[in-house]
């Protein structure tokens, strides 16, 4: 499988969505999943072929970093192979950089058994929910960290009010933008915006970039181009 620009995996074709799930077989795994989408020349990937070469990749990365900006370490995972333009692992990717890089800047973690943790919850996030959930997985994932690490559960107080308040702020944000989704956009809005909760409410403060500039914009056929914050053109920085 390959990085082609918002297109099939397999073969490169345009992905088609349907809003009704329908049943597909996994041309990798070939087993059979409800979906709700393919690519229009029938090639349907599961989740968990598309996101198996990325979820090795952000283990690896993520457990020997020592990197405090998880925008930086996220930014220089997402330049590698098997982490594709859109999909399934960044709803690992965004959690599993923030979790990394709070324990890098003091924040007290059961590492890596926390990052093993962040893996298996972000798996469970399908591809595709925020358009047919409403809630963008990077959002999620974004949740996912402060439940983690304030060691929250459904019985929790505090903790639980901080996981679901986190994720309602990164979903404000990256709604805000509005759509067509991008995994990139969506992923740093919500780390974003989890750098500055840790900060007020986790009391640790992690490094943040002045500015983010993408450079994947051209793999992205719906990039919103200047109206993107993160695009090099985007009309926040150039007027």
């Amino acid at each position: 499988m390959s990085r082609t620009p918002n297109a099939c995996l397999l073969c490169g074709a345009p992905l088609r969505y349907y809003e009704r799930e329908r049943e597909f077989e996994c041309a990798v795994c070939h087993k059979h999943f409800p979906a709700n989408a393919d690519c229009e020349n029938g090639h349907f990937v599961c989740d968990g072929c598309h996101e198996a070469q990325g979820v090795a990749v952000i283990r690896e990365v993520c457990l020997s970093s020592c990197e405090r900006n998880p925008v930086a370490l996220m930014y220089s995972i997402m330049e590698l192979p098997a982490i594709y333009m859109h999909g399934p692992e960044h709803h690992i990717l965004v959690g599993a950089a923030l979790l990394s890089a709070y324990r890098n800047s003091g924040g007290a973690l059961d590492w890596p058994d926390a990052l093993e943790e962040m893996i298996r919850r972000g798996q469970k996030v399908p591809g595709g929910t925020c358009g047919f959930w409403g809630c963008c997985g990077a959002a999620v994932s974004a949740g996912m960290f402060v439940s983690i690490a304030a060691g929250a559960t459904p019985l929790s107080g505090e903790a639980w009010g901080l996981a679901n308040r986190m994720t309602a702020l990164a979903l404000d944000r990256i709604g805000s933008l509005g759509g067509p989704r991008c995994c990139k956009r969506d992923s740093f809005t919500a780390v974003l915006a989890a750098i500055e909760f840790s900060k007020q409410h986790l009391g640790v403060r992690m490094e943040a970039p002045e500015q983010v500039t993408c450079s994947f914009f051209p793999e992205n056929a719906q990039c919103l181009g200047r109206r993107c914050p993160y695009h090099p053109r985007s009309t926040k920085y150039v007027q």
